[in-house]
C-alpha cells in the first residue's frame, strides 16, 4: 500500500485534527513522506517475489503480523485511559489498514505493480473530486481516467478484470486509511494508534493467510523475507506517514504521495523486470498530475 489522492479525502478535516509547522518542520515532513513512499513501493515489489512461496494472502499475513509484533515490542502502547470513540477510531484504522493491504496484494498478484498502484489512486482521487465540488476538479478526474484507459491499452496488455477490481477496492480503503490515520495520530500519543491498528489488521489477515498458505508461513525463507517486507512496507512507511501528518498540511501530504504510481512503476521495473513503454510512462504521469492537481484545486 501504501497511500496522493491518498490523503485527498482527509483534507477537509486534517487542518482541525493536525498541527503542522513551517520551515524545518515542513521540510522534514516532506522528507518523511518521500522516504516512506519509496520504502512502501519497493517493499511491495519485494513482496511479489514471495508470492510463489507463500501466496498473496500468506505474504500479507506475514507482513502485517511481523510488523505488528515489532511495533508492539518497540512502542509498548498504553492501552488504558481511552474512551469508546478512541477505540472505534483505532479499530477502524486497523480494518482500513488490513483491508487496503489484502486487496492491494490481490491486485499485484494479477496485474503489474505500476498498474495496480495507478488504478488504486483512483478511489481517493475521485473522493477528492466529489468533496471539492469544483468544476475544475472534473477536468482532473477526466485526466486520471484517460491515463488509466491509456494504461490498459498502452503496453501492459489486457489487464485482468479481477486485478483491476481489487486495485479499485484497495483505493477505497486507502482513502479510509488516510482519514483514520490522521484521527488516530490526534487521539493517541507517539505511535500507539498505529500499533493498535496494526494489531487489529494482523488479527484480520493472519487467519486468511493461514487458511490459504498453511505451513508455508513457517518456512524460514518466507519468514525472513516477510520480516524484510514488514519493515519496508509497513513499519517504516506507516510510522513516517503518521509523523509527517503532524508536520504537514494534508494537501501537501497528498501532493507528495501522488508520486506513488511513478515510484511503483520504477520499483516494478527494477525489482520485477516489468518494463515500461512510452505509453505506460505517459499514462502514469497523467494520473500523478491529476492526483496532485485535484488535491490543490480542492484546497483553494
Amino acid at each position: 500500500m501504501t497511500s496522493p489522492a491518498r490523503s485527498a479525502s482527509a483534507t477537509t478535516t486534517a487542518p482541525v485534527l493536525l498541527r503542522h509547522t513551517s520551515g524545518r518542520g515542513t521540510l522534514g515532513g516532506v522528507g518523511l513522506v518521500l522516504i516512506g513512499t519509496v520504502s512502501v513501493q519497493f517493499g511491495s515489489a519485494c513482496a511479489a517475489l514471495l508470492f510463489p512461496r507463500a501466496g498473496a494472502l500468506g505474504t500479507v499475513a506475514l507482513r502485517i503480523t511481523i510488523a505488528a509484533l515489532l511495533l508492539l515490542v518497540i512502542t509498548r502502547p498504553r492501552l488504558r485511559g481511552y474512551g469508546r470513540t478512541d477505540w472505534a477510531v483505532a479499530c477502524g484504522f486497523g480494518v482500513a489498514l488490513g483491508g487496503m493491504n489484502i486487496l492491494f496484494y490481490q491486485a499485484v498478484d494479477r496485474v503489474p505493480l505500476g498498474a495496480a498502484v495507478t488504478i488504486e489512486v483512483l478511489g481517493p482521487l475521485l473522493l477528492s473530486v466529489v468533496a471539492s465540488r469544483r468544476a475544475t476538479s472534473l477536468l482532473w478526474a477526466g485526466l486520471a481516467l484517460a491515463g488509466v484507459y491509456l494504461l490498459g491499452h498502452g503496453g501492459f496488455g489486457q489487464l485482468d478484470a479481477a486485478g483491476v477490481a481489487f486495485a479499485v477496492g484497495a483505493g477505497v480503503m486507502w482513502a479510509a486509511y488516510i482519514v483514520l490515520n490522521a484521527r488516530a495520530g490526534a487521539r493517541f500519543p507517539r505511535l500507539d494508534g498505529l500499533t493498535i491498528a496494526m494489531s487489529v489488521a494482523a488479527l484480520i489477515s493472519l487467519p486468511l493467510g493461514v487458511g490459504a498458505s498453511g505451513g508455508a508461513l513457517l518456512d524460514p525463507v518466507a519468514v525472513g523475507l516477510g520480516l524484510a517486507i514488514a519493515v519496508m512496507s509497513s513499519g517504516v512507511p506507516y510510522a513516517l506517514e503518521l509523523l509527517a501528518l503532524r508536520r504537514l498540511p494534508a494537501a501537501t501530504f497528498a501532493v507528495l504521495t501522488s508520486l506513488a504510481p511513478a515510484v511503483a512503476a520504477a520499483a516494478g521495473y527494477l525489482v520485477l523486470d516489468q518494463g515500461l513503454s512510452l505509453p505506460q510512462c505517459a499514462a502514469i504521469a497523467m494520473v500523478v498530475a491529476a492526483s496532485a492537481g485535484a488535491v490543490r484545486t480542492g484546497n483553494r
